[in-house]
C-alpha cells in the first residue's frame, strides 16, 4: 500500500506564508510526478502545481511566483512553499503522487494516491 499524509495548513492573514508538506510511505519502488491540487467550498477541485521526479515544476497561473513546488527524493516527500497568500487561496490542499508500487513477486504496479488534505484559510 501507499499512503500520503500533508502537513502544514492553517490560518494565515493576507500577504502570509504557509509552506505545505506531503510524505509518502509504503511500499514504493518509484514516486514518478506528484502534484498539489486544491478544493474550495463549492467549487471543483483544482490543479495547482506539479513537479517531475527529475524537478521540473509546472505551476497554475493563479499561483505563479506566488508558491514554490520543491521535492526531497531521499525523504520521499514534497513540499509546496506558499507565499503572498491571498483569500482567494483558501482551501482544501491536497497531495497526489503517481508511483510504481512493490507487487507480489517482485512486480511493479503503477498507482494514483491521494492524500486526505489539508485546510488553509487566508483571512482578509
Amino acid at each position: 500500500q501507499v499512503q500520503l499524509v500533508e502537513s502544514g495548513g492553517g490560518l494565515v492573514q493576507a500577504g502570509g506564508s504557509l509552506r505545505l508538506s506531503c510524505a509518502v510511505s509504503g511500499s514504493i519502488f518509484r514516486i514518478n510526478a506528484m502534484g498539489w491540487y486544491r478544493q474550495a467550498p463549492g467549487k471543483q477541485r483544482e490543479w495547482v502545481a506539479t513537479i517531475t521526479s527529475g524537478g521540473s515544476t509546472n505551476y497554475a497561473d493563479s499561483v505563479k511566483g506566488r508558491f514554490t513546488f520543491s521535492r526531497d527524493n531521499a525523504k520521499n516527500a514534497v513540499y509546496l512553499q506558499m507565499m503572498s497568500l491571498k483569500p482567494e487561496d483558501t482551501a482544501v490542499y491536497y497531495c497526489n503522487a503517481d508511483v510504481d508500487r512493490i507487487g507480489s513477486f517482485y512486480t511493479t504496479t503503477r498507482g494514483d494516491y491521494w492524500g486526505q488534505g489539508t485546510q488553509v484559510t487566508v483571512s482578509s
